[in-house]
């Protein structure tokens, strides 16, 4: 297929880099003009500017950081893209601008999809992400043969803005992961017990997930170089707990997780991976 790429950050240049290893030309457009010739360099194609990224594409899809850059980049992709274009925003953002999105691009015919993803940089580089889709079940199928070279998990949700939501969910619930292994770290140190021993058994245990197996290492050494950064993580705790005020829901655990987000985006550690959540649970032992 032809795909026009749209935001080619860290989750965005390895999901168009794969995109090229399965045999698909992509035309990629950032913001940033060494993104663009790192794509070029991979076999890709470099576009001027949004527009000239989605000519003539089969398929767009978009990552970009917020529904501020999507609600600026969708009408122009909705005007300019081909007939029956697949419009698949793979960024994370409000449900109700997803379903914004798709009311205007029905309205000319063109079929979006709100799939945003899970597993963060190194499932975007292996090609290993979780994607929740919403939408119509027709274009979730024809958009099969993008997304299966994204990830291994790809879920239909249900119609416009679904993917959202259940990303929404999928944020409180990272959040939440991380904050108790910051607290099992300062636990265990505090004890005198070697916290990297202790991980590793909680890691093989009823108490073992994705973030035990692949950050436990790093956070035990204060290493937080970013895969998914706090500035992010902030943003995607506003939507879920924005989400639970529109569903009507209490979610006072998801709450507290925003809170220590927030603390960490607040005390200048923005730029860091999540798992720098750890920082904040020191601070509050120092």
């Amino acid at each position: 297929m032809n795909i026009g790429f749209v935001g080619l950050g860290i989750m965005g240049s390895p999901m168009a880099a794969n995109l090229l290893k399965a045999g698909h030309v992509v035309t990629g457009y950032d913001v940033s003009e060494a993104r663009i010739e790192q794509l070029v360099g991979l076999g890709g194609k470099g576009a001027s500017g949004v527009v000239a990224a989605i000519a003539g594409a089969d398929a767009v899809v978009t990552m970009l950081p917020d529904s501020p850059q999507v609600e600026e980049v969708a009408p122009l992709i909705v005007e300019y893209g081909r007939p029956n274009l697949l419009y698949i925003d793979m960024s994370t953002i409000k449900p109700e601008t997803s379903r914004w999105v798709a009311q205007k691009a029905a309205a000319v015919g063109v079929r979006a999809l709100d799939a945003p993803v899970s597993g963060g940089e190194r499932g975007a580089v292996d090609g290993t992400l979780s994607i929740m889709v919403g939408g119509a079940a027709a274009d979730v199928e024809a958009a099969g043969p993008v997304l299966g070279c994204l990830g291994t998990t790809v879920v239909h949700v249900g119609p416009a803005g679904a993917g959202q939501t259940v990303k929404a969910a999928n944020q409180l619930v990272v959040g939440g992961i991380y904050g108790l292994v910051s607290e099992a770290i300062v636990l265990l140190e505090a004890s005198g017990v070697d916290p990297g021993a202790g991980l590793d058994v909680l890691a093989g245990g009823l108490a073992g997930s994705r973030i035990l197996e692949l950050k436990r290492h790093t956070m035990v050494k204060r290493e937080f170089a970013p895969g998914f950064r706090i500035d992010l993580h902030h943003k995607d705790m506003g939507i879920a707990v924005a989400a639970a005020r529109e569903a009507g829901v209490s979610l006072p655990l998801t709450g507290q997780v925003a809170q220590l987000v927030a603390a960490a985006r607040a005390q200048g550690h923005g730029s860091l991976d999540h798992s720098a959540l750890l920082k904040v649970i020191e601070r509050l032992n120092a």
